[in-house]
């Protein structure tokens, strides 16, 4: 076998000189040593130039003041200290973004400091870009949490202005009702009574638009929709509105039916809405040749209201959104 040459290894010295961080040796105070090669190109100075010169001044201002505040007094409590990072200053005045870990050693007699320097640029250039990121990600959250604050108060204030035009609106309906109640028992003729009627049915009808609206603006804001519970006669309370409903709808046949007897707890107001909106429904949707059942039911542990029409079922497809806002299955 024929012997191969090895390459010598580099003595200590051109290990040392050639690492690929910078290597420094500093007294207790900060003043260099001893310093390698690669940390003395990378200022662009001599050796000479760099041993005798005390680190804090080859940092920029702002590493100056933070070497004097944290990094040489953590090294003097904790003895070392990992990757801290510092702007050098080069001889041409590049900022030079750094790393450097050191350690406190203790001769006995003499104590000096060990410190290793790591180039950063690419980690620097990471971490503005991504302090970049984070700070446009903030603005955008900020810009998105005001838009939907505004959206917010927009919205309180629209349904705030519906309640103040529509507790407004009662004084004018209230006025023309009283005047079409007074002018009812006046000598008019079949023609004027007959437009009378038209006006205090549509006074009524907006009216109960007025009462829908200040509800709706009641339950957005946070009050809830008022109800005054007190004993009623349930199927009192359900004729009188069937009553009233066939004068709305003279064209359609409307029955009530009850059973059971007794009295209950319930806001006679608030039953005439649900059933009138009920009734309304089957009006609007229902066979028009049918008639309209409304039940009242009272039983020993409830009270019930129901209202039943034929016509066409709801499709399948619409239940699941039927009691949306503004939502209507068909035509």
């Amino acid at each position: 076998m024929m012997a191969t040459d090895t390459p010598p290894l580099p003595d200590e010295g051109a290990l040392y000189d050639g690492a690929a961080c910078g290597l420094l040796l500093t007294d207790p105070s900060g003043v260099i040593l001893k310093a390698n090669l690669t940390f003395c190109r990378w200022l662009g100075l001599q050796r000479d130039d760099v041993c005798g010169t005390h680190f804090e001044k080859l940092l920029t201002t702002g590493g100056r003041i933070f070497h004097q505040t944290h990094f040489y007094p953590l090294l003097q409590l904790q003895g070392s200290i990992a990757e801290v990072k510092l702007e050098l200053l080069s001889a041409t005045g590049e900022r030079m973004p750094v790393l450097v870990n050191a350690v406190r050693r203790d001769g006995g007699a003499e104590v000096w400091h060990e410190m290793a320097v790591f180039m950063a640029r690419d980690r620097h250039a990471y971490e503005k870009e991504l302090l970049h990121a984070r700070k446009q990600a903030e603005q955008l959250a900020s810009a998105k949490l005001a838009a939907e604050q505004a959206a917010q108060d927009r919205g309180y204030l629209a349904e705030q202005m519906i309640g103040i035009v529509s507790h407004d609106l009662r004084n004018p309906l209230f006025t023309i009702m009283l005047g079409a109640a007074s002018l009812q028992r006046s000598n008019l003729d079949d023609q004027a009574k007959s437009y009378l009627g038209h006006i205090t049915e549509a006074a009524q009808r907006a009216e109960r638009l007025v009462e829908d609206l200040l509800d709706f603006t009641a339950a957005r804001i946070g009050h809830g929709i008022a109800i005054e519970c007190k004993p009623i006669d349930l199927h009192a309370v359900v004729a009188k509105c069937v009553e009233g409903l066939r004068i709305r709808w003279p064209g359609h046949v409307l029955h009530h039916l009850s059973t059971g007897t007794g009295t209950c707890l319930g806001d006679s107001r608030r039953l005439f809405q649900v059933i009138g909106n009920l009734v309304g429904n089957a009006v609007a949707y229902g066979d028009a040749s049918s008639p309209i059942e409304v039940t009242s039911c009272i039983s020993e542990r409830e009270c019930s209201i129901s209202v039943h029409n034929q016509g066409q079922p709801i499709p399948p497809e619409h239940l699941s959104t039927l009691f949306q806002a503004m939502v209507r299955g068909t035509d």
